[in-house]
């Protein structure tokens, strides 16, 4: 399959210092003891990174592994919560020897797995005003001397994250040349104008002459839908998003205005499905215990669907979510009361580290009435927020795309939406190298 291949480390420093690990104890020093607090500091010690924190003020220095197993989220993020270091992502919270110690995704009486537990030192211990640690066992029963003359740990050498060993969808994975992708919003593009873009690393100008869509250079297609301006750069193997809310005279349509992140489509995507994040990261989500409900998922061309029942003060809140690879989605929140709010995304890849969002709200009132102004202007205020607490999440993840191997992440009963995502794609990206393989079949034997 064309995915794009990433594995191993991409960064071997160490911190070495004379009278340290240059001398064969096994010992690296990583940070000096006034450094290290209740906030985690990212140290390495023989090629291995590592956060050093203290899960109290004035406890000893707890070092585990530098990234939490749900999600690979750098846990330089985290925060010490009652004596515990928790991910700021989903709130898992780990001890002072890596154990998974909560995940609130699956209630008070959900067990941790053996996989969620951390990566720990050998050794961690502090010495003459100094952190050291021992990555592997050592026959040095405690580190050397410090005597004054250490340098202080350079933060350069610090190992960069391994990335994940499987494939990973990035934002210029070859297999997205084959789907439709939003460029700009139709009131963007007058007739007669053109606005340039920026796609799968390249620049595009797409131009409206006498009603017609066109790309330069030249794209297998460019369309209008759903009040977007719609771009695929080769024979596109996606399919399109159902929105019945456009067709539907009783909603009420809003759009946000586009947005921008400094991370991949994927890894955004997945946020958006996530359900288990929302009290950790959106402040209007306060108080609530982030126990995650049933998530039936089903498959269907293309991606999937998730209905879902949730009960409320005055009956039961139906939740659809439905999911189109690569990269649209729709979210519909039904009330006992009839109202309906519907809430769709979908994502344009312009960098390896830039993604453009486009946002639309579809708001129905009780009984088909039309939505108040204020109720309208409130909802798109609360998306908006919302919205930036994601765009925020996801580029402090340091990610490079979604992991599409599900070894490579720690999944689960929670992650349902998240697991049907990564399928979805896996499915779309096959795909896609399957017309790249018979395309070149079809040149080579035409030479």
């Amino acid at each position: 399959m064309a995915f794009s291949w990433a594995g191993g480390t991409r960064g071997t420093g160490t911190r070495t210092a004379p009278g340290g690990a240059g001398d064969g104890t096994g010992w690296y020093p990583v940070a000096r003891s006034s450094d290290v607090g209740t906030s985690p500091l990212p140290v390495g010690a023989g090629g291995q990174p590592f956060v050093v924190v203290r899960l109290a003020p004035g406890a000893e220095v707890t070092a585990v592994g530098a990234r939490c197993p749900h999600r690979l989220v750098p846990l330089t993020t985290a925060t010490v919560v009652d004596g515990r270091l928790q991910c700021g992502y989903h709130g898992w919270q780990f001890n002072a020897e890596g154990r998974c110690t909560l995940i609130p995704a699956l209630g008070p009486d959900g067990a941790p797995p053996p996989r969620a537990d951390l990566a720990v030192p050998w050794a961690v211990e502090e010495r003459d005003g100094w952190v050291w640690l021992a990555p592997e066992r050592t026959t040095v029963a405690r580190p050397p001397r410090a005597g004054g003359s250490h340098p202080a740990p350079d933060p350069e050498q610090v190992p960069e994250l391994p990335e994940p060993a499987g494939p990973v969808l990035g934002n210029l994975d070859p297999a997205l040349e084959h789907a439709w992708h939003p460029v700009a919003l139709a009131a963007e593009l007058r007739d007669g104008g053109y606005v340039q873009v920026r796609l799968l690393g390249r620049n595009w100008t797409v131009h409206r002459r006498g009603g017609a869509l066109d790309a330069d250079p030249p794209a297998w297609g460019v369309t209008e839908r759903l009040g977007l301006i719609w771009l695929a750069p080769d024979e596109p193997r996606d399919r399109p998003l159902p929105v019945p809310e456009a067709d539907d005279p009783r909603c009420t349509a809003a759009w946000l205005p586009p947005a921008r992140t400094a991370a991949p489509a994927g890894p955004l995507v997945d946020a958006l499905v996530d359900v288990a994040h929302v009290p950790f990261v959106h402040a209007s989500a306060a108080g609530q215990d982030g126990e995650v409900p049933d998530q039936p998922v089903t498959r269907e061309p293309g991606g999937f669907c998730s209905r879902q029942e949730r009960a409320v003060a005055d009956g039961v809140l139906q939740v659809t979510y439905v999911h189109r690879a690569p990269f649209q989605l729709l979210l519909r929140l039904t009330p006992p009361d009839g109202a309906a709010t519907t809430v769709v995304t979908v994502l344009q890849p312009e960098d390896a580290d830039s993604t453009r969002v486009y946002t639309c709200l579809f708001l129905r009132g009780v009984d088909g009435q039309p939505v108040p102004a204020a109720v309208l202007a409130a909802e798109v205020a609360a998306e908006q927020a919302a919205l930036a607490e994601d765009l925020r999440l996801v580029a402090g993840t340091a990610s490079t795309g979604l992991p599409l191997l599900l070894r490579d992440e720690l999944h689960v009963r929670s992650d349902r939406l998240g697991v049907a995502l990564r399928r979805a794609l896996a499915d779309f990206a096959a795909e896609s190298a399957a017309l790249d393989r018979a395309t070149d079949l079809e040149h080579r034997a035409s030479a």
